[in-house]
């Protein structure tokens, strides 16, 4: 059964081998890799090491690849084993094809015409034709000797130089062109070199052979960089520019007191040579595109947290955006991202250039997992001070990222994580709601009621009745919660309320297909679960017990969220006159929307019952 290496390659991409053998040997962790009693032999002290993709015992020899394994240990052949694999991998097998060992003896001359080229341009480097190629390397800070260890070289500028160079070996322009090094017409001819004139970087594969090359122009011409177009060698989906190297590293024995290698994912070659030449040698790089998925899955081969490194700019940023959205649908608990975003204006290259290795070792050692940046990157753009479309837009973004991730339990890890920096910070003033904050030049430190169990010996405080009340009406009708939750996110509460608030705002966020009969108990479950049972219902006993002046008058048989506005206007009359303006003049901006008046009618209202009664501040 002769199998396209492509097809194969992406199964064992796709075949994270230390799973696949835990299913079958106990292992545990030892440095980098696993180890455990060997499935082929009778052992009882560990001698079975499994690395990133291969596995090997050291007491009986036995040695092999995710294939491999499942074809050793289950007895089956070939065929079936890539069979099994496959299936699990969601991949199908191609069928059997008789110019497949055609296509691989093809494939190996495209490597030979490959080999070729690069002998050109690593000699032309250190000719005088490519001296401006070399004055730019050693300008950028590379020495002799990491230049020579990347293969760096210089395409001619005199067009149809390699084409005649390559002649001499029998190599001809189409050979040239099914490797990827001249462009070809509308028919598929080959009609001119791809590279000329440019520094050139050798790009390997996962197994160290050379598939394709980049090129970077030392002029206005653009594009700046530029990658050799998909062959049969090379996919730029599938290959990180230095993944042979780190890869190489990784495995490697380290001395006793080295630093750990971290993969670490940055944006450009430059980037990757530099970062290796200053001893960060997990530096890989995508190949002129987004992080893709099955890069990201190569990532998770040798490391279950990479480091995804950016530079500090717009672009960046948006970059870091586009590799949170491609991770988070292959997030697991075994599988996790860090991100840390560079100065403003920095590189990697510019940073260990302008600032030294030191300064760039604590950017690397600062980087902070998916979950605590998410939220930053997701909320770009939006005010301090966001309206409440920007509010509720910024919310369901939240919501859908978190709701990617096919772990349930790590979805909801991570959206209780999003929502509780989203009521923090947007709803809150951007600081943590009954936090200490200073005010005039006093610092104010809300006072905190230790014993929650029993009713507090104080004074009425009409203001605190008022706040419990609103906690009261949401926790016994939570459905009102997604729509008077932007309000009651303005209001500063003491601590003991303002963990109540968002507990139940965030219960609310999670509850959407919740039958409304079930809300008030599925809540009070929710409540018990976070430790805040004894708290809610002290303060559903205490607003019971309580009875702020003109309640009777005021409420009769009124929905409880007007209810809820009442005592919202209550204590805080300004704010309530200043929203509701302010959403009326919307309302009629945008056309007097039926929807929208329901919401509004109820606080206008309100406003109204306070007008008329003169009730002022509860």
């Amino acid at each position: 059964m002769a199998l396209d290496s492509a097809f194969l390659d992406e199964l064992r991409a796709r075949t994270p081998i230390v799973p696949l053998i835990g299913r079958r040997v106990k292992l545990a962790r030892s440095g980098r890799n696993w180890k455990g009693c060997c499935p082929f032999h009778g052992e009882k002290t560990p001698s079975f090491y499994v690395y990133d993709d291969h596995f090997h015992c050291f007491g009986c020899g036995a040695h092999g690849d995710a294939i491999s394994f499942v074809m050793q240990s289950e007895g089956k052949g070939f065929p079936e084993a890539v069979e099994e694999l496959a299936s699990a991998a969601g991949l199908e097998v191609p069928k059997p094809d008789p110019r497949a060992r055609e296509q691989a003896a093809r494939a190996r001359s495209l490597g030979d015409v490959l080999e070729a080229a690069q002998r050109v341009f690593a000699r032309d480097l250190h000719e005088a034709g490519g001296r401006a190629g070399l004055d730019y390397l050693r300008r950028r800070g590379l020495t002799d000797a990491t230049i020579a260890s990347f293969g760096l070289g210089w395409a001619s500028e005199r067009r149809g130089y390699l084409t005649e160079a390559l002649k001499e070996q029998a190599i001809t322009p189409e050979m040239m062109a099914e490797a990827g090094l001249m462009r070809v017409d509308e028919n598929g001819r080959a009609k001119g070199e791809l590279f000329w004139g440019r520094v050139t970087f050798p790009i390997h594969d996962r197994r160290g052979e050379l598939v394709s090359f980049g090129g970077r122009t030392l002029g206005d011409g653009q594009p700046k960089y530029l990658n050799g177009p998909e062959t049969a060698l090379f996919s730029k989906r599938r290959l990180l520019f230095g993944f042979d190297r780190a890869r190489a590293a990784l495995r490697a024995v380290r001395p006793k007191n080295a630093p750990p290698v971290e993969p670490v994912v940055v944006e450009g070659y430059m980037d990757v040579i530099a970062l290796h030449q200053a001893g960060f040698v997990g530096a890989v790089a995508p190949l002129g595109t987004a992080l893709t998925p099955e890069q990201m899955e190569m990532l998770w081969q040798v490391t279950p947290a990479p480091i995804l490194c950016l530079d500090g700019d717009a672009a960046g940023r948006r970059a870091a955006v586009r590799a949170a959205e491609t991770a988070l649908p292959l997030l697991s608990a075994e599988r996790g991202l860090r991100l840390c975003l560079l100065p403003e204006g920095e590189d990697p290259d510019s940073l260990l250039r302008g600032k030294g290795r030191d300064v760039m070792a604590d950017v690397l050692a600062g980087a902070k997992p998916l979950a605590d940046i998410l939220f930053d990157l997701l909320s770009e753009g939006v005010p301090a001070s966001p309206t409440p479309e920007q509010r509720a837009t910024l919310r369901h973004r939240l919501v859908e990222a978190a709701g990617k991730i096919p772990d349930k339990a790590l979805a909801g890890e991570y959206r209780s994580t999003l929502l509780d920096r989203f009521f923090k910070t947007y709803r809150s003033g951007g600081r943590p709601a009954g936090g200490r904050r200073r005010e005039n030049g006093k610092t104010f430190v809300p006072a905190v009621d230790v014993d929650l169990g029993t009713r507090a010996e104080r004074p009425f405080d009409g203001r605190r009745a008022g706040l419990q009340k609103l906690a009261d009406i949401v926790m016994r009708f939570p459905a009102i919660a997604s729509r008077v939750g932007d309000a009651w996110c303005r209001l500063d509460l003491p601590p003991d309320l303002s963990e109540l608030r968002e507990a139940i705002l965030s219960f609310a966020e999670e509850a959407d297909d919740t039958p409304e009969s079930d809300l008030a108990a599925r809540l009070m479950a929710r409540l018990t679960e976070e430790g805040l049972r004894e708290r809610a219902e002290v303060i559903l006993r205490e607003a019971c017990n309580t009875r702020p002046r003109g309640d009777e008058a005021v409420f009769g048989d009124e929905a409880p969220e007007a209810q809820w506005w009442h005592f919202y206007a209550g204590v805080n009359r300004d704010g309530f006159e200043a929203d509701i303006a302010r959403d009326a003049e919307i309302w009629v901006a945008q056309g007097m929307d039926p929807q929208a008046w329901d919401r509004l009618k109820s606080r206008i209202e309100a406003l109204h019952a306070l007008r008329s009664m003169d009730v002022g501040s509860i």
